[in-house]
């Protein structure tokens, strides 16, 4: 039987696979036009096995020469003699799979190209009256840029000759990976983020600006998502309503591709097939707590980069309104590894572009790291919680009332005295930090990020069967309280519940200060319990 693979490439005969085939027929689109491109993604977004799939569909009109720089030897970006050699011999063996003949695949093998000019010469001879498109995959993986960059500039010199009929060349070129080559960095500079390919202080343009821009959505949609679900239910006969689990997997997910199959994984495997909300949400609470190379590799980057992890913080934590600009660095290296994405301004019509955080599982994982972070807070909070866990949590139920009331208690007694400005800018992740410990256990919260901003932000807590609606605000006054009863309501409408709670962070002045835990009625039999500390 087929089973649900989140490690390399996905075969359509042992793998439950997404029917891709819509977003191969546009990427052959391209080909077709002689285009050359780059499909950069976030890791583990099914490149590998798109590329796998458009080979197969390129197969029958191209010869399709793919290879992976994913398991070359650093030597071999040493100079341009080890690259060509290497890049002969591996486009030789992979050709050898090709539907071309054993005299054709091996002539690729004779020369002794020592220089990207003789390599090119090379090209020119084997592809001269044949459509050859060339597919190398993790092709950011190479150790040495310039060497490559050397190559880059050769294929984008041939590519240029030959549209004036001057040579012959590839028909297409496809280089897949993480980083977008068009801006393909040499080094890291101190302060973490990449600089453009420069050579003792100067700096040039990517020789890769001949590549058409790429814009094929590679996450999955719910139908997308729901092609898989089919052939599932076809070989299990569970019953489940398969349009409403693509688009919880969905919404969870915004279709990132490694987070679609495994929340599927863990359901098949270890929430013994139980295809339903409450599946997916064990599923979920499964994922965030292990450790895989996705969430790895998201650790490091903050854990490395000051700028990365200040801008993940401001626009998840603070609510901070960043504008999605590329040419901002930190925002491209964060877009690159999938960890944000272009906002549609659902809560502010003036601001469609700005950064929001790529799908909620990121944003529960960073809110979990966020609030682990601050040693003095979570070492307070982690106490007072974990004495009081046997109080708010009984007999599988969650009292989202006593957990307000005992975090207002803990605040005036711990952080009465601190500055208002620390306050202003943390006091959110307090709340955070004392809420992951209680909840952890049998559920799990997330930030609702497009609700976030300095005003306000939505925390969504699932416990059990139970779900839970909590706005965070900044006092601003009686008006604007009115105004975050009335978003609430809007928001527990959405979500069919009659219950929501909001907690107000009360900054003036000691004097001034409100101290408010109470239900409010807000009409049509809809309550909300307030609490203002």
């Amino acid at each position: 039987m087929r089973r649900f693979n989140v490690t390399g490439l996905c075969v359509p005969d042992k793998d439950y696979m997404v029917d891709i085939s819509d977003k191969v027929s546009k990427i052959t689109e391209l080909v077709d036009r002689g285009s050359y491109f780059t499909i950069n993604r976030a890791r583990q977004y099914g490149k590998t096995t798109t590329l796998s799939r458009l080979e197969q569909e390129l197969a029958d009109s191209y010869i399709c020469a793919s290879i992976s720089f994913e398991a070359t030897d650093d030597k071999d970006f040493e100079t341009p003699e080890a690259f060509c050699s290497m890049f002969v011999q591996e486009t030789s063996r992979a050709l050898k799979f090709a539907s071309v003949t054993e005299e054709y695949a091996t002539a690729w093998l004779d020369t002794t190209a020592a220089d990207f000019r003789t390599l090119g010469v090379h090209i020119a001879n084997m592809c001269k009256g044949k459509k050859v498109v060339l597919i190398i995959d993790e092709v950011d993986k190479t150790s040495n840029n310039r060497v490559f960059l050397s190559f880059l500039d050769m294929l984008r010199a041939k590519y240029l000759s030959a549209k004036n009929n001057k040579d012959h060349t590839f028909h297409s070129v496809i280089l897949a990976g993480v980083t977008n080559i068009k801006n393909l960095k040499l080094k890291m500079i101190n302060d973490g983020i990449c600089m453009p390919y420069a050579t003792e202080g100067r700096i040039y343009n990517s020789p890769w600006n001949i590549a058409a821009d790429f814009a094929v959505d590679m996450s999955f949609s719910p139908a997308e998502i729901a092609t898989m679900l089919i052939d599932y239910e076809n070989d299990y006969h569970i019953g489940m309503d398969i349009a409403m689990i693509a688009d919880a997997i969905y919404e969870y997910t915004c279709g990132y591709p490694f987070l679609v199959s495994r929340i599927c994984q863990c359901i098949d495997e270890e929430a013994e097939k139980d295809w339903t909300i409450k599946g997916i949400q064990r599923a979920v609470k499964i994922i965030l707590q292990e450790r895989n190379m996705l969430f790895d590799d998201m650790a490091k980057s903050l854990e490395n980069n000051e700028k990365i992890y200040d801008l993940l913080y401001a626009v998840l934590i603070i609510g901070e309104q960043r504008a999605y600009m590329h040419d901002n660095p930190v925002i491209e290296w964060c877009s690159m590894f999938g960890y944000i994405k272009r906002g549609d301004g659902a809560h502010d019509a003036e601001a469609p572009g700005h950064v929001a955080i790529s799908n909620k599982i990121f944003e529960m994982r960073l809110s979990n790291y966020f609030s682990s972070k601050d040693e003095n807070v979570s070492r307070i909070n982690n106490a007072f919680s974990k004495s009081l866990y046997n109080d708010i949590v009984q007999n599988g139920m969650f009292d989202m009332e006593l957990c307000l009331r005992k975090f207002s208690e803990h605040y005036r007694e711990l952080y009465a005295e601190a500055d208002a400005p620390f306050l202003e800018r943390h006091g959110r992740l307090l709340f955070l930090s004392y809420l992951r410990p209680l909840v952890n256990g049998q559920g799990f919260y997330h930030i609702e990020s497009q609700f976030t901003d300095l005003k306000r932000m939505d925390v969504v807590v699932d416990f059990g069967a139970d779900q839970f609606i909590i706005e965070l605000k900044i006092w601003r006054g009686e008006a604007a309280r009115g105004k975050a009863h009335e978003q609430l309501l809007e928001y527990m409408d959405a979500k069919r519940t009659n219950r929501g709670y909001l907690l107000i962070f009360d900054f003036r002045e000691q004097e001034n200060r409100e101290r408010r835990a109470e239900w409010v009625s807000v009409g049509n039999g809809k309550m909300i319990f307030e609490a203002i500390v």
